[in-house]
């Protein structure tokens, strides 16, 4: 089973990419293979390479930075075009998002991010506290010890939940079976 992370930094081995490696790193220690990719560029290509992953992997988690108290414009522009091209793919898989803040913003991020799971069906998973780090630099973030916990209790999670899930498999568990979607217009002529 492998976990699809995307790191909606610009900067590649920042703060965010360390929070995701220590996501990996609980995820590695459960028997879970993982993958950072870098969604800091939000070209089609890059999206398109990452919508490829998306096929084989059995979750996806989404890490960003906070700026302006939300997430980066990157991640959103990633996961828009990302939502577009893989959410076929994402359906039903569990997910979760990460922020790392320097100080503020963390709830509002993960609040955007985790709307892209629930259209998708995506089962979210949560650790013990809010899924968020803390610090300015990756050395700051490593000094979070709280964070980290959070970090590391949240790839445990979603190792728990993906093994669980294909427990279930292996029992004859079914997935719940697609419904046509219903689109209400309120809008009357």
């Amino acid at each position: 089973m492998k976990v699809l992370m995307l790191n909606g930094s610009p900067r590649k081995d920042g703060c965010t990419y360390t929070a995701l490696g220590q996501i990996a790193e609980a995820l590695k220690e459960n028997g879970i293979e993982s993958e950072i990719f870098q969604a800091g560029d939000p070209a089609l290509e890059n999206v398109k390479a990452a919508a490829e992953k998306m096929k084989e992997a059995d979750a996806l988690i989404v890490g960003s930075p906070v700026y302006w108290a939300s997430p980066s414009g990157q991640i959103v522009e990633f996961m828009d075009k990302f939502c577009s091209i893989a959410g076929k793919d994402m359906l039903l898989k569990p997910a979760a998002a990460i922020a790392s803040a320097r100080r503020a913003g963390t709830t509002a991020t993960l609040d955007v991010l985790l709307k892209y799971f629930s259209f998708h069906q995506m089962p979210v998973v949560s650790s013990n506290y809010w899924n968020m780090v803390h610090g300015n630099t990756p050395d700051e973030v490593m000094q979070d010890k709280e964070g980290l916990q959070i970090m590391h209790v949240l790839g445990k999670n979603m190792a728990w939940i993906l093994h669980c899930l294909e427990a279930g498999k292996n029992a004859g568990v079914p997935k719940p079976a697609a419904e046509e979607k219903i689109k209400t217009n309120f809008i009357r002529s």
